[in-house]
C-alpha cells in the first residue's frame, strides 16, 4: 500500500484528487496540508511514498518546496500539480517524478501511478550493455568510460546513491575519496540485481547491508570505513523489506 500526501492551497482541489487516489488500488491519502510549511511537517510526521504538490501556494512555490525537503532530509516521489505549463522542466530540474496538469485527467493519473509501482517491482532479468558487468570471485567490474574499467570487491561497495544532478547513480567505495560515476542507463534495477546484499531503503539510496550496522531515528549508521556516512535515510515504503531480511530477536 503506498502512502499519498496531498499539498494544495485549493481544497476543492484535494477533494478531487483524494477521491480519485482513494479509489484506486494500493494507494490510499494518508493527509493533506494547504500550505507549505504544513506540508513540510506532514511528510514528516507520514513519512509518505508519494507527494501530490501544488506549484503555487500562500507561503512557497513548489520549487521552494522540494529545495527545503532535500534540506530537511525528506525523500518521497513528488509530484507536481500545476496548470501552467512553463513550470514543468523546473520541475525536472529539482528532482520531481513526474508532474500533472490541472484539471487532472484519469489516464495521466494512472501511468504515473503505474510508473511508481513498477519502480517498485523487483527486476529479475536486465539488459546487457550496463556499465557494470556480473561479479566474478565477489567483484564487480565498473567502466570507468569506454577503455578503462576497475575491479572492485562487493564488501568495498558500502552505499549506491542516486545524483540527482547528473541524474546517475554512484558507487562510494571504500578508501576512495569520490564516488564512482555509473554511466546513465544503470538503474536501480540493475543494481538490486548484482548481489543479494544490496537492498534499497530510499527512493536514491541502495546499501550493502554487510557494511550496516543499525538504524536509529531512520537513519543508517555503518562499519568503518563507512561509519562516516550519516545521511542515508530509510523511507518507510522501504523499512519493511529491510527488517524483513533479518532475524528479529
Amino acid at each position: 500500500m503506498f502512502k499519498v500526501i496531498i499539498i494544495d492551497d485549493e481544497r476543492s482541489a484535494i477533494d478531487i484528487l483524494s477521491q480519485k487516489l482513494n479509489s484506486r488500488k494500493g494507494f490510499t491519502v494518508a493527509g493533506t496540508a494547504q500550505n507549505g510549511e504544513q506540508g513540510l511537517q506532514l511528510i514528516k510526521d507520514e513519512e509518505p511514498d508519494i507527494v501530490f504538490l501544488d506549484i503555487e501556494m500562500p507561503d512557497m512555490n513548489g520549487i521552494d518546496f522540494m529545495q527545503k525537503m532535500e534540506e530537511r532530509g525528506l525523500w518521497c516521489y513528488v509530484v507536481m500539480c500545476t496548470s501552467y505549463s512553463e513550470y514543468v522542466i523546473r520541475a525536472f530540474r529539482n528532482h520531481a517524478f513526474d508532474y500533472l496538469m490541472k484539471p487532472v485527467e484519469d489516464e495521466e493519473l494512472d501511468m504515473i501511478l503505474q510508473r511508481i509501482a513498477n519502480e517498485q517491482k523487483p527486476q529479475q532479468q536486465q539488459s546487457q550493455g550496463n556499465s557494470i558487468s556480473k561479479h566474478i570471485n565477489d567483484s564487480l567490474l565498473f567502466y570507468l568510460n569506454t577503455v578503462d574499467f576497475q575491479l572492485i570487491k562487493i564488501q568495498d561497495i558500502g552505499v549506491f546513491q542516486y545524483n540527482h544532478d547528473q541524474r546517475v547513480w554512484e558507487a562510494v567505495v571504500a578508501n576512495q575519496r569520490n564516488p564512482i560515476r555509473l554511466k546513465r542507463n544503470v538503474t536501480n534495477e540493475t543494481l538490486l540485481s548484482l548481489d543479494g546484499q544490496f537492498i534499497q531503503v530510499n527512493q536514491k539510496y541502495i546499501v550493502n547491508i554487510s557494511c550496516l550496522m543499525k538504524v536509529k531515528d531512520n537513519y543508517c549508521h555503518f562499519y568503518p570505513p563507512f561509519d562516516h556516512i550519516s545521511y542515508v535515510k530509510v523511507g518507510r515504503f522501504f523499512r519493511k523489506r529491510l527488517i524483513e531480511r533479518f532475524r528479529t530477536l
